[in-house]
């Protein structure tokens, strides 16, 4: 019981701090100033067409989009050397249309086998 009593006169100073503390920053969101900053802040977080969720949106697919347009041209340049491959052997171009499209000479009769 005493030290309630010793301790009761510092929570009264802590509280009265804690309420002066409390006046000093309702003064400053009463202000014009504060106010508009509150709004304007919100405003950009949350309303606006360019806010910080579309943002984040906007950079996550940009960041797909870097890595779709890298495989398309690593497939391009495999495509391009395969490409002077077969224009370059006749061989392996009859290969290809063999293989590929099924092609054939008209003396050969071809049958395709599939494999269940």
């Amino acid at each position: 019981m005493a030290s309630c009593l010793f301790f009761a006169p510092f929570l009264y100073l802590d509280t009265q701090s804690q309420s002066y503390h409390m006046s000093k920053y309702l003064k400053y969101t009463k202000s014009f100033y504060f106010l508009g900053l509150v709004f304007f802040i919100a405003w950009m977080i949350f309303i606006d067409s360019n806010n910080v969720v579309n943002q984040v949106k906007l950079s996550s697919k940009l960041g797909q989009l870097e890595d779709q347009k890298e495989f398309y041209i690593e497939r391009r340049e495999k495509i391009k050397a395969e490409r002077e491959e077969l224009m370059s052997n006749p061989e392996l171009l009859e290969k290809f249309a063999r293989e590929k499209y099924l092609m054939k000479k008209n003396t050969e009769d071809l049958y395709v086998i599939v494999k269940k």
